[in-house]
């Protein structure tokens, strides 16, 4: 999720976008996959199976549009990120998607799952149009979970104790609220590369029962977390555990995958 303030630009933080990799095995085994229904829904409306999966991470998502049927590659700015999705037999390339160059190579979907926060709103999508063929489609999505409502305020503390600075904890109403500003920067972004017709939006909501361990052991691969200093990662995973404990051990969380999709004109 992002993790800055939605009125700020993540993409313009390019040092946290680099620092998932630190742990990416912990990454790879913690971080939720997204409902079949979205993965199958993409590759069906895709002319063809050829996919770059852009921000490709570990190959969460990769691995999934596989499963489907498609011909996966992918680009990463962290090579430590790329290794481990290599390792599935992806071809993965290291480049910031923005300069990438695709040596006339065209797709038939460019994807991201939980990535394109990370991009250039603009040229992130005059980049999508040119590897796209026509009838190609863009289709970015986010995981984005809102945990019960007392253990929302109770992480809220906790983060604001350790990190003042990240103004988005604190604001209130579901978070996919906190999502809004930051599509629509994308979806002008889309519009302006003039080269995809009317931007859809598709949601779809899933849960998953967490225990205390679970939660605790994905924590550390979100953004705020991946570059704290020892000591305050331990003091953020101790208060995010006592207030699971306090709630009883194990809590559901509630995800809604939103995706922003388009389609790439014809020549």
């Amino acid at each position: 999720m992002p993790t800055n303030s939605p009125e700020s630009e993540p993409h313009r933080h390019r040092r946290m976008a680099e620092s998932f990799g630190a742990d990416a095995d912990r990454y790879d085994r913690t971080r939720p996959r997204y409902p079949e229904e979205m993965i199958a829904r993409i590759a069906a409306a895709a002319p063809g199976p050829d996919v770059l999966d852009v921000g490709i991470g570990t190959g969460i998502a990769a691995r999934q549009f596989q499963a489907a049927g498609c011909r996966v590659s992918g680009v990463d700015v962290d090579p430590r990120m790329a290794e481990l999705a290599r390792r599935d037999g992806i071809e993965v390339e290291v480049s910031a998607f923005e300069s990438w160059d695709p040596a006339g190579r065209t797709f038939d979907a460019v994807v991201a799952g939980q990535t394109w926060h990370w991009i250039d709103p603009a040229a992130g999508a005059a980049q999508a149009a040119r590897v796209l063929r026509p009838g190609g489609r863009l289709a970015l999505f986010w995981n984005v979970f809102q945990p019960p409502d007392v253990l929302r305020d109770a992480f809220a503390e906790v983060y604001r104790r350790i990190l003042p600075d990240l103004p988005a904890l604190g604001q209130a109403g579901p978070a996919v609220d906190l999502y809004a500003s930051l599509l629509d920067k994308i979806t002008d972004g889309v519009r302006a590369a003039d080269a995809f017709g009317e931007p859809e939006r598709w949601q779809y909501a899933w849960e998953r029962v967490y225990s205390r361990d679970e939660w605790l052991e994905q924590v550390p691969t979100h953004g705020p977390a991946t570059g704290l200093p020892p000591e305050r990662r331990r003091e953020l995973l101790e208060g995010v555990g006592a207030a699971i404990d306090a709630a009883g051990g194990a809590f559901t969380v509630h995800y809604d995958v939103l995706v922003l999709t388009a389609v790439r004109r014809g020549e």
